[in-house]
């Protein structure tokens, strides 16, 4: 029976991705992180106190730093296909980006929810 890889994002701390590697047996999982196709090689994988868990961390390339969405993708060498993925989001190429509206509109809506408190306050 072949392992079965999953990829379970943790955090992203002073430039490096951490995550797991799941997998159904024990043995070092054969993954592989690409950005723009190219492997990142300063990717490291190390045993953790479970021998069917792997943690995956992976400096961010300077490169990879820039205007835009920028993706990584994590592959299980064997099986060749993608087992997860993590994206950076920076720049002004931001300004169409949902998240981005998402963001402003919050901040709008509490500019305005203190000025009707205030209003309210005002009035009373």
């Amino acid at each position: 029976m072949s392992s079965v890889l999953q990829m379970v994002p943790m955090a992203m701390r002073q430039g490096v991705w951490e995550g797991r590697i799941l997998q159904n047996d024990t043995g070092v999982p054969q993954v592989e992180v690409l950005f723009q196709e190219n492997p990142v090689e300063a990717a490291k994988l190390t045993a953790t106190d479970d021998p069917t868990t792997w943690a995956l961390t992976v400096p961010i390339p300077s490169e990879a730093i820039s205007d835009g969405v920028q993706t990584f993708l994590i592959v299980d060498k064997l099986a060749k296909k993608k087992i997860g993925h993590f994206t950076l989001l920076a720049g002004e190429a931001l300004g169409d980006d949902v998240r981005a509206e998402v963001d402003l509109l919050r901040a709008e809506l509490d500019m305005l929810k203190r000025a009707f408190r205030r209003h309210c306050l005002e009035t009373s």
